[in-house]
C-alpha cells in the first residue's frame, strides 16, 4: 500500500473534500503559474512623449533625466503618466499640468496658468520657475515644491497625502515648511472650525 500523507487525507483536510479525489496530473496543483504572465504586460508600455491635439502625453518614462517639452501655447496642457524615476521641463507658458500615478519624478516648468495636479503619487519634486496659481495635491506620499519668488502668492491645495513641503526661497538659498497633515476639529456654537494642529515635539 502507498502511504498516504496528513495533507493528503480529506478528513485532515476540508479543502481536498472540496476537490474530490485527488488528481495525478501537475497542471491542477501549480494554480499560482497562470498569474504571473499577467504582471509582464506592465513592462511593455512604449514611453510616450508627444503632442495629441493640445494635450501633452508623458507616459511610461523611465530612467529619463533629460525629457523637455518646447513650443508650449497657452491652450495647451501636459498629461504626465506612471513615469518613473525621470524630470520632465516644460518651457514656456502652459494651461495646466497633471502628474498621476509617477514615482520619484521631477517636474521644473516656467509658467501655469490654471492649475498643477499631483495624484496617487509618491516622492514627486516640483519646481516653480515663474508664476502658478494653484497646485493640488491628491492621495500622494512625499511631495517637494520649490516655489520661485513670483509664485509665492501660490495656493497649495491637498488631501489625504502626506510628507509634503513647501520650500521659499530666502537669501539665494531654500528654507523648508512642511505642509500641515493633522487637524483639529472643534465646534464654536453655530459651525465647526478646523485648523492645523500644533504638533508639540
Amino acid at each position: 500500500l502507498r502511504h498516504v500523507s496528513d495533507d493528503q487525507k480529506t478528513h485532515k483536510n476540508p479543502s481536498l473534500r472540496a476537490q474530490g479525489p485527488p488528481t495525478r496530473s501537475p497542471t491542477k496543483s501549480h494554480t499560482p503559474s497562470p498569474t504571473s504572465p499577467k504582471n509582464s504586460p506592465q513592462q511593455s508600455h512604449a514611453p510616450v512623449l508627444e503632442l495629441e491635439g493640445k494635450k501633452w502625453r508623458v507616459e511610461y518614462q523611465e530612467d529619463k533625466n533629460d525629457l523637455v517639452i518646447t513650443n508650449t501655447e497657452l491652450k495647451q496642457v501636459a498629461y504626465i503618466f506612471k513615469c518613473n524615476k525621470s524630470t520632465l521641463q516644460i518651457k514656456g507658458k502652459i494651461n495646466s499640468i497633471t502628474i498621476d500615478n509617477c514615482k520619484k519624478f521631477g517636474l521644473v516648468f516656467d509658467n501655469v496658468v490654471g492649475i498643477v495636479e499631483v495624484i496617487n503619487s509618491r516622492d514627486i519634486q516640483i519646481q516653480v520657475m515663474g508664476k502658478v496659481p494653484t497646485i493640488s495635491i491628491n492621495k500622494t506620499e512625499g511631495c517637494h515644491i520649490y516655489l520661485s519668488e513670483e509664485s509665492l502668492d501660490c495656493e497649495i491645495v491637498s488631501a489625504k497625502s502626506s510628507e509634503m513641503n513647501i520650500l521659499i526661497p530666502q537669501d539665494g538659498d531654500y528654507k523648508e515648511f512642511p505642509v500641515p497633515e493633522q487637524f483639529k476639529t472643534a465646534w464654536d456654537g453655530s459651525k465647526l472650525v478646523t485648523e492645523p494642529a500644533e504638533i508639540v515635539g
